[in-house]
């Protein structure tokens, strides 16, 4: 079996309507969405999807149940599967309406999917850019056991550890929900490198990883961690081979500069250590295959990670061809199953 930490549900056109009040949807009828725009340089393949994960019921790829049973569930034998939401609710400028659509999307994902199957959970979608609305909706749903994580995108409009996001670490420590960042997410109207406007859509694929070095380093320098404590967070499709150097050098900057942050009791490799989850997928392939296991050991074992697909998504891990190294028998069991079985509490 397999506990697989990102699977994709998606929204059809309809699917929030019975969710919504009548005047939010009203409001999306006649005025529609405004958000930033995201990847400026999206993926050919619509919904970013596999060619074969169009179901035969003309859904998109992710929106048809069965068809992930048929497809996914069943013959990857998945004993968990986590759902994150990709959806715009959390993106959209106008704070109230944001908020209405998070609430409809977790309803509907109750309703669509953790109640009809037992094998899924999700992740809270929340608006987290207004951060006491989203303490509020983590509030109103914390407590269906369906929901294990709250879910925010990699691309926010300031890094994680500023204290305007304070409310939602608050409440996900409250409710002892992990935090989960995930791939993705807008402009918010400036670029998305730290050098301006990528020219490709394989350079903004490629840099994504920048947005989680970023929210590392604002995370444990601004003392999230130890105002937090019980905090956790999940490093979702952002890759993991930069972790280990980027602690080493925080290690040393600290070093130089630790009167700076007085917030800070311990070395940030030490937070980042207690307090930091990765999934495997997009795995990093090194060039030497065995060299995964060096990356492994410098991440001081593997106890921290977790594995993935990316289901139905383009760029997918299968579970027999997502290392292209034999792992020990000791370090698969922890990462297939049993580290998200521990952060996420399955039993």
């Amino acid at each position: 079996m397999i506990i697989d930490c990102d699977i994709h549900n998606e929204l059809s056109p309809d699917s929030l309507d019975r969710f919504l009040p009548q005047r939010w949807l009203d409001h999306r009828r006649r005025f529609g969405s405004r958000t930033h725009t995201g990847s400026a340089y999206p993926k050919g393949a619509p919904h970013a999807a596999r060619a074969d994960a169009w179901p035969p019921s003309g859904l998109a790829p992710g929106a048809d149940l069965d068809f992930m049973r048929e497809q996914h569930l069943d013959p990857l034998n998945v004993e968990y599967g986590v759902l994150n939401c990709l959806s715009p609710a959390g993106t959209q400028l106008n704070a109230d309406y944001s908020a209405a659509l998070c609430r409809a999307t977790n309803d509907w994902q109750i309703a669509e999917w953790l109640d009809k199957e037992p094998r899924l959970r999700a992740g809270i979608v929340v608006p987290y850019e207004h951060p006491d609305l989203a303490a509020e909706e983590i509030d109103r749903v914390a407590d269906h056991p369906g929901f294990i994580q709250v879910l925010l995108i990699a691309r926010t409009a300031e890094p994680l550890g500023r204290r305007k996001y304070w409310p939602i670490f608050q409440a996900a420590e409250r409710h002892k929900l992990p935090v989960g960042v995930h791939f993705g997410g807008g402009a918010r109207g400036v670029p998305i490198t730290a050098t301006g406007w990528p020219s490709y859509y394989l350079e903004d694929h490629t840099d994504m990883s920048q947005a989680f070095q970023a929210h590392v380093i604002s995370l444990v320098l601004d003392g999230v961690f130890e105002r937090f404590p019980g905090l956790r967070i999940a490093l979702i499709e952002g890759g993991f081979a930069w972790l280990p150097p980027l602690a080493w050098r925080l290690d040393a900057q600290w070093q130089r500069y630790a009167d700076e942050v007085p917030q800070l009791t311990r070395r940030p490799s030490d937070y980042i250590h207690d307090h930091l989850w990765v999934t495997t997928q997009p795995i990093e392939e090194p060039h030497r295959p065995r060299d995964l296991l060096t990356v492994f050991e410098h991440l001081g074992g593997v106890d921290r990670v977790m594995f993935s697909t990316d289901y139905p998504h383009w760029d997918f891990d299968s579970p027999t061809r997502a290392f292209g190294v034999p792992l020990p028998a000791a370090d698969a069991a922890a990462i297939y199953t049993e580290n998200a079985r521990s952060l996420y509490g399955l039993t």
